[in-house]
């Protein structure tokens, strides 16, 4: 008998890296798919929780190198959700920061597919919180920003410059090539003593952290060999890792 076909899309938060993080209905909804289109920093170990004869196609985007564009995903989706049933667009970190998960939600839509959302864990949030930093403590942090290094058309994001200003803490993601510009805006902004952590594959047993200053940073970073995936954390509350005072009187000695 021939399996009836029910099309839906569910857009699902895979968190920041550890297989751990995952949410309980994310595993519910991963469990009931027909098709997985993943990206590329979603944790392969996810896909164990969907069955063994669901399609699982990596449709990841990372450093300008597309395995498939944007319009080729929503298309996919659709075209899985119409011939297969239950697609599962698997996300790394939460598929509404900086995800577009809006976007597939609203594609699918569009040909009256259902939709469902699963938040995940976000790296902005997760990848501090596993590595000891809170990205807001009474007297030190009152907000946060989490802002996206790139713009559309590849420039640093505006909202840097205005980060700059604040006392909030800032989280910038996918901005490791644009530290040193980063760099430069906080100093213009007479940050130059303000706490800086670079977190690479934040939650993993493979996690690489370069702990500095607005002024060290970026030294710091090209000596440990910090690659992406990884975060920048901005603020006075990186001095809440345990080895921030360690690190940072180690690189005031060698500068002295």
């Amino acid at each position: 008998m021939k399996k009836e076909i029910y099309p839906k899309l569910t857009v699902v938060g895979a968190g920041p890296g550890d297989p751990e993080l995952l949410t309980v209905k994310a595993i519910n909804a991963l469990s009931e798919a027909d098709v997985v289109l993943y990206d590329a920093l979603v944790n392969k170990e996810i896909l164990k929780y969907a069955p063994i004869d669901a399609l699982k196609i990596y449709v990841g985007k990372r450093s300008n190198k597309h395995t498939y564009t944007q319009e080729q995903i929503n298309n996919l989706i659709v075209d899985f959700a119409f011939t297969h049933g239950r697609v599962v667009r698997l996300k790394g970190g939460d598929p509404f920061v900086f995800g577009r998960g809006s976007e597939e939600i609203q594609h699918a839509e569009a040909f009256n597919i259902e939709t469902a959302i699963v938040p995940g864990i976000s790296s902005s949030i997760g990848v501090p919180g596993a590595s000891g930093i809170p990205v807001t403590h009474r007297g030190l942090s009152e907000s946060f920003w989490v802002i996206t290094a790139t713009t559309q058309s590849g420039e640093l994001s505006n909202d840097i410059y205005d980060a700059a200003k604040s006392n909030a803490t800032v989280v910038v993601l996918m901005g490791l090539n644009k530290l040193p510009e980063i760099a430069e805006v906080f100093k213009s902004a007479g940050k130059i003593a303000t706490p800086v952590a670079v977190i690479q594959n934040g939650t993993l047993p493979t996690e690489n952290v370069a702990i500095g200053t607005i002024d060290t940073i970026v030294d710091e970073v090209k000596d440990l060999g910090i690659k992406s995936p990884a975060i920048i954390v901005i603020g006075e509350v990186v001095k809440l890792h345990k080895y921030y005072e360690l690190l940072v009187n180690e690189q005031n000695y060698v500068l002295n």
